[in-house]
């Protein structure tokens, strides 16, 4: 073992070691039991519906309709997904695909697009995609980056030997690739497909403005017709459920497999495959994807800002005030949800890397309980908890930029982490041992160190609450009109012109963020540039 590994051993060993703050310890509790809170009044409310009133609320034909599109939607977008990253991923990383560094950004980008921006386009362009087939369209060109981007990146970091050594034993490329290269790329894979899956799942505003019915546009419907939580929490648990599914059957089709190499050595370029004449359909495949998953999103919101109101269904114009208020409410509600997740989630990623335990485990499994659940699960409780028990807190933006700290906590929590990691801790030893508290410590040495990684937290977490829409839908205070839900609520009246303003200015501001995010982070997140 070479010395370096056995002083990050012993360093490892001995902050384990150290007693861990009482205050730290506090906050990572609270922290979790924020995120842990409206699971248990889902809960808890779904209990007490009675035995009676659940059993003929989930034996209705609707639910078994609900339960058909809900698995149905889910299985064929994540496949479709899979389909479209793992190949998509494979011309750009082991292929001579000209132009392939462009491919590979545009390829990522559709991240960036709201998928209720995407129907918005699709539903614009057509009103006969309003069926399964156009959620199918919307929600697989929206999520599959979610399977490129870490397929891609294990095609990357995968060992090139493994690869040769099968082709000088004779497998053709194609027996190559599910034999050695596929195994491989299970748990990357395997990840990005159940992140689809828990995304399908939870999704609302791309299938409420195709009008395509599945658990959580019901769920919306039945809080709005009754307004009793009793019922849509029934009906919540019923999908909390579907998500549990998903985790265990990711988990069990994973396993317990590693695919680490035990010898890094010298990092060498992957073999990459000479397409010859097949380089011409990959090409028009790839401007085929870009063109549904860029082009028409982008160039029918383009359509719809030079057209009159009156061009639209229902005519309707907009109004420049409301435009600049719906998008400082955007902002404001952006920034005050990123600056608070991310202070949120430092106390926990600080007790996961100064003092790993199992107590810090399982805060952080709790914590990424908030990834699984759908966001209108999440944001009901809320409202119930707000009514009965902080009634002052009721519709106000407090109580709503607390709800996306509990949303999007997991992606804080990832790149603090990431960042506390890179911190060398022997440097706040150091500042200690000259006489600064922790505190100290933490605002003078820590923050800075790791004040890219922070960043990046905060960048991500600015892009999912701009873009989110059932939260704000259920919690936004009276008068409090966001970009999104202005393009929800003109294009569910099919008032497209009026729609167009919001929704170009909604991208508009997702696309600059993910640059920034992309320049915190790193590059390499979408394409390695010391390959050549």
């Amino acid at each position: 073992m070479s010395a370096a590994a056995v002083s990050t051993t012993a360093e490892h060993r001995s902050t384990s070691r150290r007693r861990t703050p009482f205050g730290l310890l506090g906050a990572a509790f609270g922290v979790a039991l924020l995120v842990l809170l409206p699971l248990v009044v889902t809960l808890k409310q779904a209990a007490g519906f009675g035995l009676d009133n659940a059993a003929e609320l989930l034996l209705r034909p609707l639910v078994g309709e609900l339960a058909l599109n809900t698995l149905l939607i889910v299985s064929t977008s994540t496949i479709a997904c899979a389909v479209i990253g793992t190949s998509a991923a494979w011309f750009v990383e082991r292929t001579e695909l000209p132009g392939r560094r462009a491919w590979a950004v545009l390829a990522a980008v559709p991240l960036a697009v709201p998928p209720f921006i995407t129907s918005y386009a699709w539903v614009s362009l057509s009103q006969s995609l309003q069926d399964f087939l156009g959620a199918l369209l919307v929600v697989s060109t929206a999520y599959y980056p979610m399977i490129y981007l870490p397929v891609a990146a294990a095609l990357r970091g995968m060992d090139p030997a493994l690869e040769e050594s099968a082709r000088s034993l004779g497998l053709g490329p194609w027996a190559c690739f599910r034999r050695v290269i596929l195994p491989q790329l299970k748990p990357a894979l395997l990840g990005g497909m159940l992140l689809v899956a828990l995304g399908v799942l939870s999704e609302f505003g791309a299938f409420a403005l195709l009008r395509f019915r599945t658990f959580t546009t019901e769920i919306y419907a039945e809080y709005r017709a009754s307004f009793d939580g009793s019922g849509a929490a029934m009906l919540a648990s019923v999908l909390m459920l579907l998500c549990l599914v998903c985790l265990v059957a990711e988990f069990k089709v994973r396993g317990m497999a590693r695919y680490d190499r035990l010898d890094r050595g010298t990092r060498r370029a992957p073999v990459r495959y000479a397409l010859g004449w097949f380089k011409w359909p990959v090409l028009i495949g790839f401007g085929a994807l870009t063109l549904i998953t860029l082009g028409v999103p982008l160039g029918m919101i383009l359509y719809w800002l030079m057209q009159h109101g009156d061009a639209a269904i229902t005519p309707v114009e907009v109004s420049a005030g409301q435009l600049l208020s719906s998008t400082g409410a955007s902002l404001g509600l952006g920034l005050a949800g990123a600056l608070l997740t991310t202070v949120l989630a430092l106390p926990l990623g600080y007790l996961l890397v100064r003092y790993p335990g199992r107590i810090a485990t399982v805060l952080e499994r709790v914590v990424y309980l908030a990834q699984g659940v759908p966001g209108i699960v999440i944001a009901l409780a809320v409202v119930s908890l707000a009514i009965h028990v902080f009634m002052p807190l009721y519709q106000s933006a407090t109580m709503l930029v607390c709800t996306y700290s509990i949303l999007f906590l997991p992606l804080a929590l990832v790149s603090v982490r990431a960042a506390l990691v890179q911190a060398e801790p022997r440097l706040e030893d150091t500042a200690r041992s000259l006489g600064l508290n922790w505190w100290q410590t933490l605002w003078r040495v820590t923050l800075p160190l790791a004040g890219p990684g922070l960043g990046a937290a905060g960048a991500m977490v600015f892009i999912a609450v701009v873009t989110e829409l059932t939260a704000t839908l259920l919690l936004a205070p009276i008068g409090t009109d966001t970009l999104a839900k202005e393009v929800w609520v003109d294009t569910s009246a099919l008032a497209f012109a009026a729609a167009a303003p919001y929704a170009a200015l909604l991208v508009a501001i997702s696309l600059c963020s993910t640059w920034l995010l992309m320049s915190l982070f790193g590059k390499s997140a979408v394409l390695d540039h010391t390959q050549r």
